[in-house]
């Protein structure tokens, strides 16, 4: 296996896993502070990357090993290749890219909810 398409796949890999921390991370967050603020400015960067005008780095990162090593990449953001494809058949980008959002920012108002009821102990 070409050293490219490891990296290609560790790509795809670290991105899975970014999009787990930005969604499942606020669960491993409660009296962490480091964690928790490491997590909101994952949310943030999560909110700008999408609505923003720039390419998240992550799929650039994929699409220049995989063109590399020879596969077919794909033009259209991580999220219309691989969760378009999978998850939401025939849904347009935008309700994807706005159901991002809408996620991010459900999970920092409730960082805002624990924040607005936290005890001695934290939040």
């Amino acid at each position: 296996m070409p050293v490219d398409r490891i990296l290609a796949t560790a790509a795809l890999w670290l991105h899975l896993f970014w999009l787990l921390w930005v969604i499942c991370g606020w669960l491993l967050t409660p009296r962490r502070p480091l964690l928790r603020w490491l997590h909101i400015g994952s949310l943030l960067y999560g909110i700008v990357i999408t609505v923003g005008p720039w390419p998240c780095p992550l799929t650039l990162a994929e699409q220049h090993f995989q063109a590399r090593a020879g596969q077919a990449g794909y033009e259209e953001s991580f999220l219309e290749h691989y969760l378009d494809r999978l998850v939401y058949p025939n849904v347009p980008t935008t309700w994807l890219t706005w159901g991002g959002v809408g996620v991010c920012s459900g999970i920092l108002l409730l960082y805002l909810w624990r924040y607005r009821h936290r005890d001695e102990r934290g939040w």
